[in-house]
């Protein structure tokens, strides 16, 4: 038997969606990605000046990004497309995080002209944005700390991530901005992504706070805030379990009292930029079965495949399925569920216990809210899912329609065959 994790929306309610939208789409609890943002906030409620910078690439979309907004979130940007849509619902200024990699100029323009935050991943970006763009008021690096620090599966060992500085480029980096003028500094760092153990951001917070420290002293600049980067996970498997905010926040504070107030840095203000913790669990992935095929294994086709939901296919990451009506039906069938993709990575599930799926049955993917529409593509001439939104009361919101065949055509120029 299977373990069974929750839904915050009844199965009628899922159903009668389905029976006005097609199948495949997305369904987003905004209450959900409300509750998790404010308990981000009350567990580093002690630092007056906490951000949380809302990882647009996760669920770049305006309305979810707006919702976010009214509970205090900034916009963590890498990309001129995700600068628009955060300007687009009004986030502006030092509440727009600018963290990208192999940047260019017009990307930093845009950035600088926003009033953004500028993080720097490299230490010949510093001339890069002074002579095409010009250096901003202030300035923050991305700390790689290479071996001195273990990353998890998902991001990989730092001394072989493309991210960030040495920690010999920050000190030569940081010398730099002070011999140009520049007058406010960050630090950031992002190690780790998808971590459920909550101790891992707890000593991220000791790396920062120590550097931050060491350079005070040594460059004689003062960081004005520091970035523990995201990373916190989501328990995908229903039987693991959530990182309790609570916990890294209380962990990260003592650290806070023990190295940063005796230096003489307080305050210093904490900034965070998860993504998938915020909108993660609260996102759904609804598809209704169309096939069985029986030959060295059973499978179930659905109408949704790996272009609506990469992570399986990418990572051979786990995600919960429901079949909708039958989550306390025996799971005694072993099945891969699979799209119609022309890959045969194209799964959902492998070897996977479900109950009997009929044709017709809908089917949720869960824990799908972050990088999972935000990945699509499409190959194979797969089109979009429309992403829908349940508000508090219990009503259904489109945020983006689904694609059309004239949608994936938009960009070609048929006027030489039209003539004929």
């Amino acid at each position: 038997m299977s373990i069974a994790k929750p839904l915050p929306f009844s199965a009628e309610t899922i159903a009668r969606i389905a029976s006005e939208y097609p199948t495949p789409f997305y369904l987003y609890d905004e209450r959900g990605m409300r509750e998790t943002s404010r308990r981000l906030l009350k567990a580093f409620s002690w630092n007056p000046h906490f951000k949380e910078y809302f990882a647009v690439k996760a669920t770049p979309n305006p309305h979810i990004i707006n919702l976010l907004k009214e509970e205090g979130l900034g916009a963590d940007c890498s990309s001129l497309p995700e600068l628009l849509l955060s300007e687009s619902v009004g986030i502006t200024g030092e509440d727009i995080m600018f963290t990208s990699n192999n940047t260019l100029a017009h990307e930093y323009a845009a950035a600088k002209k926003l009033g953004a935050i500028i993080n720097l991943d490299d230490i010949t970006h510093i001339d890069y944005l002074r002579e095409g763009v010009g250096l901003p008021d202030i300035l923050c690096f991305r700390y790689n700390p290479g071996s001195a620090r273990e990353g998890n599966v998902i991001i990989g060992k730092p001394e072989e991530a493309k991210y960030g500085f040495t920690e010999a480029q920050l000190f030569e980096g940081y010398r730099k901005l002070r011999d140009l003028g520049v007058k406010r500094f960050g630090l950031h760092t992002m190690v780790a992504s998808n971590e459920l153990n909550g101790d891992f951001f707890v000593e991220t917070a000791r790396m920062v706070f120590d550097l931050a420290v060491r350079i005070s002293k040594e460059i004689g600049v003062r960081i004005e805030f520091v970035n523990l980067g995201g990373g916190i996970g989501i328990p995908y498997r229903p039987e693991q379990k959530p990182v309790d905010l609570d916990v890294v926040g209380k962990g990260v504070k003592a650290l806070y009292d023990q190295i940063v107030v005796p230096a003489g840095l307080d305050p210093l203000k904490v900034f965070m930029e998860n993504g998938r913790m915020i909108t993660g669990p609260h996102g759904f992935l609804v598809t209704r079965a169309v096939h069985h095929k029986h030959i060295y294994r059973d499978y179930v086709g659905v109408d949704a495949c790996m272009s609506n939901l990469m992570r399986p296919g990418m990572y051979g990451a786990y995600h919960h399925i429901t079949v909708l009506g039958k989550e306390s039906a025996p799971h005694d069938r072993i099945v891969d569920v699979v799209g119609s993709l022309c890959e045969n990575n194209d799964k959902f599930a492998i070897n996977r216990p479900l109950p009997v799926v009929e044709r017709g049955d809908l089917l949720v993917i869960h824990d799908a809210g972050a990088h999972g529409h935000a990945m699509g593509f499409q190959y194979n001439g797969k089109l979009r899912s429309a992403e829908l939104l349940v508000r508090p009361d219990g009503s259904v919101k489109k945020i983006r329609r689904a694609e059309t065949v004239d949608d994936y055509f938009a960009t070609l120029d048929f006027s030489e065959f039209s003539q004929k």
